[in-house]
């Protein structure tokens, strides 16, 4: 195993300190906690936003703290969720009169969590509301979930409901409009090799050279099945055609599409990814609105790729072209 890091259990520590110290204008870290919020506090103008789970997905979460996104991400272990407490001084840090709104994505440890600090801040006469995301189309019960995975898809809600709350919108309307991202959202993977969570010092599961798992979870979990390895187009299509199978785009509609690194693909690789996906949507007929290619949640340095699409009406178009400023996502 070669990483550049110093300590396995300072990696969290460490790497919220260097992330602060590259963007001091930006975000800042909560007084002793793992715990990334905006630089200039929001008041009560706005709907508060909070989400986080597991380190080692950067840039999620921490990297969509600021304007027109999060206004707080909680920084958990490596694949680990944050535990309760953590999660309440997220929310007490930026809670507004309007409310806070957690983000959370589908695993039973995160969402145990998060609806445990929910209840905490409720007890406290905070107004918390919450949305879970689903949008792995692979698998609908896996490891750590009852339900969907939520995966890449989660960085759309983070967009478009913070463009919400910059309006001025009230607590149900945010979570409105998070639910509707959320129930046209589709999403699925595929990994060449796996990561290596620091303090294990080992994969978290074996390919063969010629293998890959297809429709794999952020944290290593098991795909549909395990194949031989493909061309890209041979395994963008297999990806793609189960993410329309399940969100029924239909004929003249329009969508937005990522194209998202796990960590160690080139970007070479995800635009050959993103010039089959754009070919197979154009003869279908569907229209693409904004196409983004990049890491947006990645799973330390396994190599593959995930694709979403988000089914957009006039209302999505909106929020998702308002201005954001954030590390990850502009």
């Amino acid at each position: 195993m070669k990483k550049l890091i110093n300590n396995s259990e300072q990696v969290v520590e460490e790497m919220i300190n260097g992330m602060v110290a590259a963007h001091p204008k930006d975000i800042k870290r909560l007084d002793g906690e793992n715990i990334i919020i905006r630089y200039n506090t929001i008041g009560n103008e706005k709907v508060s936003l909070v989400s986080g789970g597991g380190s080692g997905h950067e840039p999620a979460h921490a990297g969509y703290v600021g304007y027109g996104m999060l206004d707080a991400a909680v920084c958990g272990s490596v694949f680990t969720s944050p535990t309760p407490d953590k999660v309440y001084e997220a929310i007490k840090a930026v809670k507004s009169d309007k409310g806070v709104l957690l983000i959370i994505k589908n695993y039973s440890g995160d969402v145990m969590n998060f609806e445990m600090a929910k209840d905490m801040a409720e007890m406290e006469g905070v107004k918390v509301q919450s949305v879970i995301v689903d949008d792995d189309v692979a698998v609908e019960n896996s490891t750590y979930t009852i339900g969907r995975r939520g995966i890449a898809g989660t960085v759309f809600v983070h967009k478009i409901a913070g463009a919400k709350a910059e309006e001025g919108a009230s607590l149900e309307e945010v979570k409105n409009i998070a639910e509707k991202v959320i129930k046209n959202l589709g999403s699925m993977g595929v990994a060449l090799t796996s990561c290596i969570v620091p303090e294990a010092k080992k994969p978290t599961f074996t390919l063969k050279d010629d293998e890959m798992e297809i429709g794999v979870g952020i944290h290593g979990e098991p795909g549909i099945c395990r194949e031989t390895l493909k061309t890209s187009d041979e395994i963008t299509e297999k990806l793609l055609h189960k993410i329309l199978e399940n969100l029924k785009v239909s004929f003249g509609e329009e969508v937005a599409v990522m194209i998202n690194g796990l960590g160690a693909t080139p970007l070479m690789e995800l635009y050959i990814v993103n010039n089959k996906v754009q070919k197979i949507l154009n003869e279908k007929g569907i229209n693409i609105y904004k196409t983004y290619v990049g890491e947006f949640m990645t799973s330390l340095e396994m190599a593959g790729c995930s694709i979403t699409l988000l089914k957009l009406d006039d209302e999505l178009k909106k929020l998702l072209d308002a201005p954001a400023n954030t590390i990850g996502f502009k």
